[in-house]
């Protein structure tokens, strides 16, 4: 598929008469999508039931016109007032039974049943209208799942459906006081009526009450999302998308993706490096106008498996954004270099967010491709750079990675649940090795947790995984090349507990994790061969190969043919080691990359960008400050 750039729209808020002009501009700088729609419900539907398409249709009409293709969202993360006063208890309540209320966006429960009557209602209205337009191109559903923490709501219609989820699950009260271990302190339940959510407990709740609650809230977003993509999907043979975003792991994304055809993500490097990451403060001010080099590649690679290859990004940072903490201003040529990473990761789309600043609400701080009074703005001349030279070069394919890195949405869960250490963060411990493989010039395919033939990598990596799938487990034992387990893999049942065998019960693999520490930021355990354990470290007994220790003697590090377990959370240095040795060991040449320059190879050409904010040599070549240089691979 052509690579192409998009843009998000409101027409909404400009005078009809400015709409022409702006879709002309559009399409005179090469772009080819324009996203609209999704925050439009009060205007569609002003009163219940009284539709104004109207000004859509002509908004459709008018950018297709100008040879445009649409993408339109569903605008059910914003219903209108009236909505509200039609059902008041719609509202998500949060950990604290406080209610998430009107004057924004997003203020709805998903486990609220007449409002998906209503959201069922406008999806199928749009459709019905919109689904054959030669216009509509592709849709979106809602905006942002989870955006503002509003994926976890405590209100009565969520209690009710936990209820009936847990009642399906677990098909009697007994079974599921067994499950949770509701026998410690005397939590086990008679009805499923008495359950309530775990939130308001004098000290911390059951932990299998919470991962249950989490699993649920998962659901409850697939089950919403999927509501949508079958309304849609009747009326319309456009391809579907949802617009995820960057460092959120609130619900499944995996599994909302096997309902959808692309898988969508917002990018917004300098909010992400000031507002998410984290990193050290020499970090963030070496890259605070470039944005993490790895933070949004590793987001792209996720989303591909998401959308099982196809995907996209729905919104580009285009200058200052207004959220974050601090909102710097890109370094000139980051709006080109963050749409040509993206490409090179196998992206169909970039549209940058959004066309023109907006001078009125909580937005008018973000900027846009034009300013409010419309004159071009920084991105406005990149990103027609960019469709200059995607104009210029052939389609690029997404080449096999050498390395596969499984990520799993439930062990974000368990380990939020039960950290065990204050700093322990499953995200965190995937993207730093990502980060690691990244540093050496290697490609990586993200990989979900339940994956069943890992043939094709040579290299495989699942750390922190907590419970890890049958599916998974037999393809491991499989395996015929390099895999690196661990720390805390396996280590505990679908239902929270602590499994027996002990973990990490890995196959062919003799080995017990007999005792866990967690590490307070002074207390490293240094390793043998250079470096530290820091945050988590094991105590392992093993009859397998030792390949490292720790200076204390435990084993740090041991094998049983291919297959690796790492007893701790190795830092930098240990874990750019272990990288490396595992690499030499699968027979993959390693180019470790200077600080700051990211390489990506294509099926036809490597990709280079130097996230710096100076030029940097590599190779013989000079890629300028915020530069991309790509050549054609022999």
């Amino acid at each position: 598929m052509k690579r192409s750039l998009g843009v998000c729209y409101y027409p909404e808020h400009w005078p009809e008469a400015q709409w022409a002009e702006d879709a002309a501009r559009m399409a005179a700088l090469g772009l080819t999508w324009v996203r609209i729609g999704e925050f439009a419900w009060g205007l569609m539907e002003p009163v219940e039931a009284s539709y104004d398409w109207g000004w859509l249709d002509r908004a459709i009409e008018t950018l297709g016109a100008a040879g445009l293709k649409v993408v339109l969202g569903t605008p059910t993360a914003t219903p209108p007032r009236w909505m509200l006063n039609k059902h008041p208890d719609m509202i998500a309540l949060d950990r604290d039974g406080k209610p998430r209320g009107f004057g924004s966006r997003r203020h709805y429960c998903f486990s609220h049943r007449p409002y998906r009557a209503e959201c069922a209602r406008i999806v199928t209205a749009m459709a019905e209208r919109y689904g054959k337009n030669r216009h509509v191109a592709a849709w979106q559903t809602d905006n942002e799942y989870a955006c503002h923490d509003t994926v976890l709501s405590y209100s009565q219609a969520a209690t009710q459906a936990f209820r009936d989820w847990c009642a399906q699950k677990y098909q009697s009260p007994q079974a599921l006081n067994r499950a949770w271990g509701n026998v410690f302190w005397s939590m086990d339940y008679a009805s499923f009526d008495e359950i309530a959510l775990p939130n308001l407990t004098v000290t911390e709740a059951n932990p299998a009450h919470v991962m249950a609650h989490r699993r649920f809230a998962s659901d409850e977003v697939v089950s919403f999302n999927r509501l949508q993509v079958e309304i849609l999907r009747k009326h319309s043979t456009a391809p579907i998308s949802h617009n995820y975003m960057g460092q959120i792991t609130d619900f499944d994304h995996f599994d909302v993706g096997a309902d959808l055809d692309i898988a969508a993500w917002d990018a917004y490097p300098l909010g992400f490096l000031s507002d998410r990451l984290a990193a050290t403060p020499a970090h963030k001010h070496r890259f605070v106008r470039q944005g993490d080099p790895d933070f949004q590649a590793f987001h792209h690679d996720l989303y591909r498996a998401v959308g099982r290859g196809r995907w996209w990004v729905m919104e580009q940072q285009p200058g200052p954004v207004n959220w974050a903490p601090w909102n710097p201003d890109p370094l000139p040529g980051m709006a080109r270099l963050w749409a040509w990473e993206a490409f090179a990761h196998g992206a169909e789309a970039v549209c940058y967010f959004r066309w023109r600043q907006a001078p009125f609400a909580q937005e008018q701080m973000h900027a846009g491709m034009l300013r409010p009074d419309s004159v071009a703005a920084p991105a406005y001349h990149e990103a027609g750079q960019v469709a200059q030279e995607l104009a210029q070069m052939p389609d690029v394919g997404t080449a096999r990675a050498q390395v596969g890195l499984v990520f799993d949405y439930a062990s974000a869960w368990a380990w939020e649940t039960q950290p065990q250490g204050r700093d322990y963060s499953y995200f965190r411990q995937v993207f730093e090795t990502y980060r690691g493989l990244r540093r050496l010039g290697l490609n990586v395919d993200i990989l979900p947790p339940d994956t069943a033939d890992l043939s094709a990598y040579p290299i495989v990596l699942a750390p922190g995984v907590a419970t890890m799938s049958q599916p998974l487990l037999a393809a491991l034992a499989v395996h015929q090349g390099q895999s690196l387990i661990g720390p805390r893999s396996n280590s505990k049942t679908a239902d929270f507990a602590i499994p027996l065998p002990l973990p990490p019960n890995l196959p062919n693999l003799k080995a017990t994790v007999a005792r866990v520490e967690s590490l307070p930021p002074d207390v490293p355990v240094p390793l043998t061969l250079g470096g530290n354990f820091l945050h988590w470290r094991e105590k392992i007994e093993t009859s397998a190969q030792v390949l490292e220790t720790t200076t204390d003697g435990w084993p740090a590090l041991i094998a049983a043919r291919g297959l690796q377990y790492l007893a701790g959370w190795p830092d930098e240095a240990a874990l750019s080691r272990i990288l490396q040795q595992l690499c030499h060991k699968a027979g993959i040449e390693t180019d470790p990359l200077p600080e700051g320059l990211r390489r990506r190879d294509t099926e036809t050409h490597q990709f280079l960008f130097n996230y710096n904010a100076v030029e940097v040599e590599w190779g013989g070549k000079i890629i300028p400050a915020a530069g991309v240089l790509w050549q054609k691979l022999p």
